[in-house]
């Protein structure tokens, strides 16, 4: 064993030997007779960072199966599709494919989707702005109404949403519903321009029962300006659980009814105006 080690004891002499002869083109078995290094970790030490040379390195029977796979990855395939054409493991077709950009799984449909919601993302708030300077716009431009311009929406308001007398159900009472507050205080304006008095008027409140019933009665109290108690006993509509409905959250208040006692003189001057305006629209030049 000493003298084993004596005859290593150059090895920076003993590596520009095999350096040499490795770049010479020789293999690791020529290298260790022609050295007589038969030492194995040492002949590896002796000759590491030099590459084998060409002609000893086998030919690897799937090298051909690598570049297919990878052809066929860059064509759109999954692992599945590319393992059912070659035959080939999941665990192969990942390591030869693994530095190549990865497969859009979705369909064209799916794409397009979310193709649009990436441009609603950034369109949408600049339409939105857009749609609220209008709206702001031509909310200046109404300015103040005067009586008759109140009293002819009024009309318009009330045939549009309120009760009506049929033909085959003579029927002259004054109720309206509706769930949009705006709508409402502009009806209950008109009333006042009518000089209906707040004790003329019953309400009351239609709402699906697994809404937040007493926040509803309070809202519509008091946009309607009148206590609690002077609503009447309110209407639960029952929730159809095959029903997906929208109207939920902290803004469903359901709607609000409102009746004119003694209303059969008020219904039939609604109902004329009404005609007036329809006469008055087809005379307009």
């Amino acid at each position: 064993m000493t003298v084993e080690m004596n005859r290593y004891a150059d090895f920076d002499g003993l590596r520009d030997q095999a350096v040499a002869l490795r770049r010479e083109g020789l293999s690791l078995r020529q290298i260790r007779d022609r050295l007589k290094v038969h030492n194995n970790d040492l002949l590896h030490r002796l000759v590491k960072g030099e590459p084998p040379p060409e002609w000893t390195k086998r030919p690897n029977a799937k090298d051909d199966l690598r570049a297919r796979a990878r052809e066929l990855r860059l064509q759109g395939m999954t692992y599945d599709q590319i393992q059912m054409e070659l035959g080939c493991s999941k665990s192969s077709i990942s390591l030869w494919v693994r530095d190549l950009p990865k497969v859009d799984r979705r369909t064209p449909t799916e794409q397009g989707r979310e193709a649009a919601l990436k441009r609603w993302a950034h369109e949408g708030p600049i339409r939105e702005a857009a749609r609220t300077a209008a709206v702001r716009e031509a909310q200046a431009a109404i300015g103040a109404l005067g009586e008759r311009e109140l009293f002819l929406v009024g009309v318009a308001l009330y045939w549009a949403e309120g009760s009506k007398s049929k033909p085959y159900r003579r029927d002259e009472a004054v109720a309206f519903i509706n769930s949009d507050p705006g709508v409402i205080s502009v009806y209950l304006a008109w009333l006042d321009l009518l000089r209906i008095p707040r004790e003329q008027l019953s309400f009351r409140v239609m709402i699906h029962e697994s809404a937040d019933v007493t926040g509803a009665e309070a809202y519509w109290a008091d946009l309607a300006g009148v206590p609690t108690d002077r609503l009447q006993k309110t209407t639960l509509k029952k929730h159809n659980p095959k029903t997906v409905r929208k109207n939920t959250g902290l803004e469903y208040r359901g709607c609000l009814i409102i009746r004119v006692a003694a209303g059969s003189r008020l219904y039939r001057r609604i109902e004329g105006s009404w005609y007036g305006i329809v006469e008055a629209a087809k005379s307009t030049d």
